[in-house]
C-alpha cells in the first residue's frame, strides 16, 4: 500500500518533485536503523507505534480495530524507540494518547501535549530544545 501511494504521488505534479526524494525501504526498523552508516543517519526520526490497549469501553474506529488485527500489537516498541535514540543525529518525536505512560518508561526531554494526543520529544545531549 506504502509502495502505491509513493507510485501515485509521483505521478501528482503537486507533490511528485518531493516524492521523487522519498525511498521506501521495506525492513525491520530497528535492524535498519542499527545498519544505516554514519552519512546516511537522519537528524529526526519519527515513531508512531501502535497505541496501548485502551480501558474505556467505546471502541475505536473500525478502521483501526482492523489495522492492529492486521499488524498486531507493539510489543518491541520500547527497543524501537532506543534504536531510533542511537540512529537520530538531533531528535526523536514519538507519537503518544495524551494519558499514557511514556514509551519504554524512558522520560523525554520536553513533551508537546494535545487535548488526545502527546507527542514525546527526545533530544540529543548537547542541543537545547526550543521553546
Amino acid at each position: 500500500m506504502l509502495q502505491d501511494g509513493l507510485d501515485r504521488a509521483l505521478e501528482d505534479a503537486a507533490v511528485g518533485q518531493i516524492a521523487a526524494r522519498m525511498e521506501l525501504f521495506s525492513a525491520d526498523a530497528i535492524l535498519f536503523m542499527r545498519g544505516l552508516k554514519e552519512a546516511y543517519r537522519p537528524d529526526v526520526v519519527y515513531l508512531d507505534p501502535m497505541y496501548p490497549h485502551r480501558k474505556k469501553s467505546a471502541l475505536v474506529k473500525k478502521e483501526m480495530r482492523v489495522f492492529r488485527t492486521l499488524v498486531g500489537d507493539d510489543p518491541d516498541a520500547a527497543e524501537l524507540l532506543r534504536a531510533a535514540r542511537e540512529c537520530a543525529l538531533a531528535r526523536v518525536v514519538v507519537k503518544r494518547p495524551a494519558k499514557a505512560g511514556f514509551l519504554g518508561e524512558a522520560e523525554p526531554s520536553m513533551s508537546i501535549k494535545g487535548p488526545n494526543t502527546r507527542y514525546d520529544v527526545y533530544i540529543k545531549r548537547g542541543l537545547q530544545a526550543v521553546d
